[in-house]
């Protein structure tokens, strides 16, 4: 990028303090590895490991960050703009990786990344270049804040506890049977469909992937300025989701099931919202 990101500046005023990281972007370099370090050794302490496991995930970052949208121009292509922006996505998944040990990078973070960071891009008051430069910085400091509320469902280790993935994914299964029941007994006692077929990718990465992005920042205002919270309101989204296809669902078998809920069918997200907030008011009531 043009100019240094101020996301960069700390990471390189954090490798001088340290001497631990590239002054790139923090991962350690071949030439800061010494000629008696064995390359087999790969040992927690072992400086081997980590460069390893650097590589590691700086590859899987650059092979999901060329993936992100392929079909919309801000992301992908060979403009000056998409490979910029590429650099952005790149730069602030690098970097969160290496400021988060505990969870690392974890493969579709950057696709919970790419409508933050267009909102940031593209805002229309940031016509100043020195606002738009500051848009990679920006959007790293609201990916930071968004995952802090749903970093456990990234964590593995935690997969089987009270806050871990599958346990969330539980608690939308009795979401659903407590509003339709005839619907959650069909999905899981008569078709066998487990909702962990479906709901793991609608939970770690906020639906992201089961609708248009234009219709992603409208899920995402609710998702986000909703009172009862964004892990709550993820979950009576996907249960609306459910509630809105029972007709196909109730005349449907196993593998018809779970190929609609797998690939969820376009639908009115206005009409979407309004189940999803019926489903709170009939909790209150």
């Amino acid at each position: 990028m043009a100019s240094q990101s101020e996301i960069t500046r700390r990471l390189e005023k954090s490798s001088l303090e340290n001497n631990e990281f590239d002054s790139s972007l923090g991962f350690l370099s071949r030439s800061e590895i010494t000629h008696g370090e064995h390359p087999l050794s790969l040992g927690r302490s072992s400086i081997w490991n980590h460069f390893f496991q650097d590589t590691e995930i700086m590859e899987q970052i650059d092979r999901d960050v060329k993936r992100t949208h392929p079909d919309i121009p801000f992301f992908s292509g060979d403009s000056a703009v998409a490979k910029s922006n590429q650099e952005a996505l790149r730069n602030i998944l690098i970097v969160f990786a290496k400021l988060n040990p505990g969870i690392r990078y974890v493969q579709g973070m950057n696709e919970i990344l790419a409508p933050l960071f267009y909102v940031f891009k593209s805002d229309p008051n940031d016509e100043n270049a020195v606002l738009q430069a500051s848009a990679e910085a920006d959007t790293f400091f609201c990916f930071v804040e968004l995952l802090s509320g749903f970093r456990d469902n990234f964590v593995q280790q935690l997969d089987n506890s009270v806050v871990g993935i599958r346990s969330t994914i539980t608690r939308l299964s009795r979401l659903l049977k407590e509003h339709d029941e005839e619907l959650w007994r069909h999905l899981e006692m008569t078709t066998k469909v487990n909702p962990q077929f479906y709901a793991f990718r609608w939970i770690t990465l906020l639906l992201t992937q089961e609708f248009k992005f234009a219709d992603i920042f409208l899920i995402w205002d609710t998702l986000l300025s909703d009172p009862d919270g964004p892990q709550e309101t993820l979950l009576r989204i996907c249960c609306a989701m459910l509630i809105i296809v029972r007709k196909r669902l109730l005349a449907g078998d196993f593998t018809s099931n779970l190929q609609l809920l797998q690939k969820y069918p376009p639908t009115n997200i206005s009409h979407l919202l309004y189940v999803a907030n019926k489903l709170r008011v009939h909790l209150a009531c």
